[in-house]
């Protein structure tokens, strides 16, 4: 077995495939992180010049209708935060959330207390749960560590369809790029790939996705491009610390933080917290540690300490995998099948990369010429 070679500046290592280092030592990604960075987050007076100035062009755009934004919510911090600044910003969103039917009850009662106090719209769209579990089994069995993406495709496609129907050119959203810099697409890659998805429902699958809310690599074009429909990463303007937010949300609106991130659904926990470190030694604590230490949250020996921590304590983990299979129809028996199968990757499958990440490309250029925001 070939010995992990780690990056010397973060904990990234070469459990993630497409990895590689400079004579130090230090990983790409971290590279990445320095070249994007300045024009990725204006932080002080350049982001508050700036986001006033945004928020301008919103209600400007906004003006006669019944909402100026869209504000996309989970429960957790990020978003939950996105919703009160949108508050602050004087900004009219109508807030929107996704329900997979995997929300734990602190996220539910999270979104209905701070969205009460901040005198929002909700707008709640429930997956047909038929169809979306048969989709959620049909990518445990094409055996890719990319279990998430159902559900993320969804969302994104339902803020489009939002927006499209309600004739809304901005979107909320809560990307912080000091935190959520890195991506790893060996580790989950279809988030926009509506062919890979379909594929892998119509191999392994049974339910035909008639419900499913879904989006192609030209109709994200369309909306971006020939209606201009804009996301704005708020958190990219300000200076952002989740640990003063959740101090603040905590304060302010009666949220409870939930134990981890993305942990508001029972399913991403299991999915991230053992399926992904069980099946394909992928531990998403590492990217999420190293853009910590990239940005200077965190220190390297602290992000080394987290590692060492189990995420599960081994009751919790009988009690959730079984909580897990039983709402997938499936034996634990079966699950365990599902498990023992090679892992694989998209690659593997037909998809529309070569497409995703051309667009992706002249995102990242028209971002660097000031054209998308951040």
């Amino acid at each position: 077995m070939n010995k992990i070679q780690v990056c010397t500046r973060c904990v990234m290592d070469t459990t993630d495939r497409d990895i590689v280092f400079n004579e130090k030592g230090i990983c790409n990604h971290c590279l990445e992180f320095d070249a994007n960075v300045d024009y990725r987050v204006l932080r002080g007076d350049k982001g508050k010049i700036a986001l006033k100035a945004i928020v301008e062009k919103i209600k400007v755009k906004g003006r006669g209708k019944e909402y100026d934004c869209i504000v996309g919510v989970s429960g957790g911090v990020d978003s939950t935060f996105v919703a009160y600044k949108c508050k602050q910003l004087g900004l009219r969103p109508l807030a929107v959330h996704l329900d997979n039917g995997w929300n734990s009850e602190l996220a539910v009662s999270n979104i209905e207390r701070t969205l009460k106090k901040l005198n929002f719209d909700l707008l709640t769209y429930v997956l047909d749960w038929r169809e979306f579990k048969d989709l959620q089994l049909s990518f445990l069995k094409a055996s890719t560590p990319d279990g998430e993406v159902p559900t993320d495709h969804a969302i994104f496609a339902l803020l489009l369809k939002i927006a499209k129907e309600k004739n809304i050119s901005y979107i909320m959203n809560g990307m912080n790029y000091l935190t959520e810099a890195s991506t790893v697409p060996s580790w989950s890659y279809g988030h926009g790939d509506w062919q890979y998805i379909n594929y892998i429902q119509k191999k392994f699958g049974k339910a035909k996705l008639s419900k499913y809310p879904h989006y192609t690599t030209w109709d994200l074009f369309y909306m971006l491009f020939v209606k201009r429909l804009k996301f704005v990463s708020i958190l990219n303007y300000i200076d952002y610390n989740k640990d003063e937010a959740m101090g603040l949300l905590e304060k302010e609106l009666g949220w409870q933080y939930y134990g981890g991130k993305h942990h508001e659904s029972t399913y991403t926990k299991f999915f991230q917290a053992f399926i992904l470190p069980f099946k394909f030694s992928i531990d998403k604590r590492k990217i999420h540690l190293s853009n910590g230490i990239q940005s200077g949250h965190i220190t390297r020996s602290f992000a080394l300490e987290e590692l060492k921590k189990s995420i599960y304590s081994e009751d919790q983990l009988v009690a959730d995998k079984e909580f897990v299979a039983k709402k997938l129809a499936i034996s634990i028996e079966k699950f365990e099948e599902i498990m023992s199968q090679p892992p694989k990757y998209y690659t593997d499958y037909p998809n529309s990369s070569k497409k995703y990440f051309l667009l992706k490309r002249v995102q990242y250029t028209l971002r660097k010429l000031g054209i998308f925001h951040r």
